[in-house]
């Protein structure tokens, strides 16, 4: 199934490169601010890739000079004006995060200029992140009346960077810098905005030089382990998991490591 491949949409550009989806939110000139038709068509795209064996790991970008400015606040859609229509707002925005966490690829996210509000929130949902070194991440929430802790952020946030740094952060609003960024470990690597696509293209490749079915039982594991109440209850879920991988692609994957040569796996 090639779904999320084959769909045309109004605010997302989608190139396919083998296994690999380059999703770029495509708002340049409102520095890709998150309108109603943006968080509609992220959810239809996510939600797509649910059962799409084609694309093996999606990398997210910004097209033009931000990666995401956050939720965009002149379109009307985004300020309700009920009660009603403000949870269904809010839970619409939660649920993509959400999405994005329980999709079986991998997310690597690639940031440059601003990751505000909720395009900082996108960048934390990712597995991966990636930093232009005039990148700059903050909680724009706090800045405009409303809490720090929105939209996942609380809950990424300080197992990224810890507590402290976090609240740093979420209590004040605060712009993160690129290399600050890195040193406290948000971000795997900073670059130039022309060196970084080197950077991005490696760690794709090494992703997809694991067996299918191992990459996304690597993710699902990592996010459970995250919650999970006990060493034991981690180690139990690794060995069923090992299990699974031994048959089918164990044996291709120790030949290929023997013969120097890349694996050739079967799907998953």
């Amino acid at each position: 199934m090639k779904a999320s491949r084959q769909h045309t949409y109004q605010t997302l550009a989608i190139r396919a490169d083998g296994p690999v989806d380059h999703l770029t939110l495509n708002r340049p000139d409102q520095f890709n601010a998150i309108c109603s038709t943006m968080l509609a068509e992220l959810h239809d795209y996510f939600s797509r890739l649910d059962e799409d064996e084609s694309v093996r790991v999606v990398v997210l970008r910004g097209a033009g000079r931000h990666f995401c400015a956050g939720l965009d606040l002149k379109d009307p859609a985004n300020l309700p004006d009920t009660l009603g229509k403000r949870m269904r707002m809010q839970r619409s925005l939660s649920k993509l995060i959400v999405r994005m966490r329980r999709c079986p690829q991998p997310i690597v996210a690639v940031a440059h200029g601003a990751a505000s509000g909720g395009g900082f929130a996108l960048a934390l949902a990712s597995d991966v992140r990636f930093a232009a070194e005039d990148a700059r991440f903050n909680v724009a929430m706090a800045r405009i009346g409303m809490t720090g802790c929105d939209v996942g952020i609380s809950y990424f946030l300080p197992r990224a960077i810890g507590p402290a740094n976090a609240a740093e952060l979420m209590m004040g609003g605060r712009f993160l810098a690129a290399q600050k960024a890195l040193r406290v470990g948000l971000v795997s690597e900073v670059a130039p905005r022309e060196d970084l696509e080197p950077l991005v293209a490696e760690m794709v490749a090494d992703m997809v030089q694991m067996s299918p079915l191992g990459l996304r039982l690597t993710k699902e594991a990592l996010n459970m382990s995250q919650d999970a109440g006990s060493l034991e209850a981690v180690i139990a879920m690794e060995d069923r998991q090992q299990v699974l991988c031994m048959e089918g692609f164990m044996e291709e994957g120790v030949a290929a490591f023997l013969e120097k040569r890349p694996a050739v796996y079967p799907d998953a």
